[in-house]
């Protein structure tokens, strides 16, 4: 047996299963000989197994030598793989999965020592410790380059700091598939928001201008940007509202394009989308 890969069955899956889950994940590989689908994951857990280096035991449990086991666990189909933490059943997979979709799987009960550092660096940032945050998503993407949740706070320091360049290149680094980059996406399109206000001279000057000359969609705009930068985006969408029912083409229908992105941001089914997509569909038809 490999290192990180252990046998159990009646007698000793107390010891092996329950005692080891309170220390680490333990895994269990429900199987049986006959089993064509287990051949096949059975060896992809074991690989699994050495390459988390022991961060999660393996253990394979034959179900024909060991129905008493199978009928307490109430497996019904094999392959069954089913993690324990603290002495209980937390998660589970039946039938035979890819490789990559194991790991993942695997990897949700057992964070690597970037995903440590990440954690290090989420808990400083709820004390309100943004350098300590810094270090430790620094750290976790010294560990793992790609460190999609890392580098989604990295960038969002960045862009807080007014580094919209930096944020748009921690965010450009995520990788596909990863589950931060659809929020990185959303948060790439605000940046443009940071930048129109930063034309525009600022929030204050940009309000100022917006009182001073109501009927300047330019300045409204901008105003709007201003807003939608700070995340207040009702407010922000009133005023894109207000330059696409005066100008629909106005820039090429930025103030119109600006809504979408809003509505992206504060996300496609929310009440406030709703709201301004109807109110916008009546000033547009």
């Amino acid at each position: 047996m490999p290192a990180h890969v252990r046998e159990a069955g009646v007698e000793d899956f107390a010891a092996t299963v329950i005692d080891e889950s309170t220390r680490r994940a333990v895994v269990v590989d429900f199987w049986a000989p006959w089993c064509g689908p287990c051949r096949v994951l059975g060896p992809v857990l074991e690989r699994l197994a050495e390459e988390f280096a022991g961060e999660f035991l393996l253990v394979k449990v034959d179900t024909e030598a060991n129905p008493e086991l199978a009928d307490h666990f109430q497996i019904r189909s094999i392959p069954n793989v089913k993690v324990f933490r603290e002495g209980r059943v937390v998660d589970e997979i039946i039938g035979a999965v890819p490789e990559d979709e194991a790991r993942r799987f695997l990897r949700r009960h057992c964070p690597s020592q970037a995903d440590r550092k990440y954690a290090e660096g989420r808990r400083a940032l709820s004390e309100g410790k943004s350098q300590e945050a810094r270090s430790a998503f620094e750290a976790a993407l010294a560990l793992d380059a790609k460190h999609g949740e890392a580098l989604l706070e990295l960038g969002r320091l960045a862009a807080a700091a007014g580094d919209a360049e930096g944020a748009a290149s921690y965010w450009s680094r995520i990788p596909s598939g990863s589950p931060a980059q659809e929020e990185a996406e959303s948060l790439g399109r605000s940046l443009e928001f940071q930048a129109r206000c930063a034309e525009a001279g600022g929030a204050e000057a940009a309000a100022r201008r917006a009182a001073e000359e109501p009927g300047n969609l330019e300045a409204r705009y901008a105003h709007g940007c201003c807003l939608a930068a700070r995340g207040d985006f009702r407010a922000a969408l009133e005023e894109f509202l207000h330059v696409v029912s005066r100008d629909k083409n106005f820039r090429e229908q930025a103030a119109r394009k600006a809504m979408l992105t809003v509505f992206a941001l504060v996300g496609e089914r929310s009440e406030l989308a709703e709201e301004y997509r109807k109110r916008l569909a009546l000033v547009l038809f």
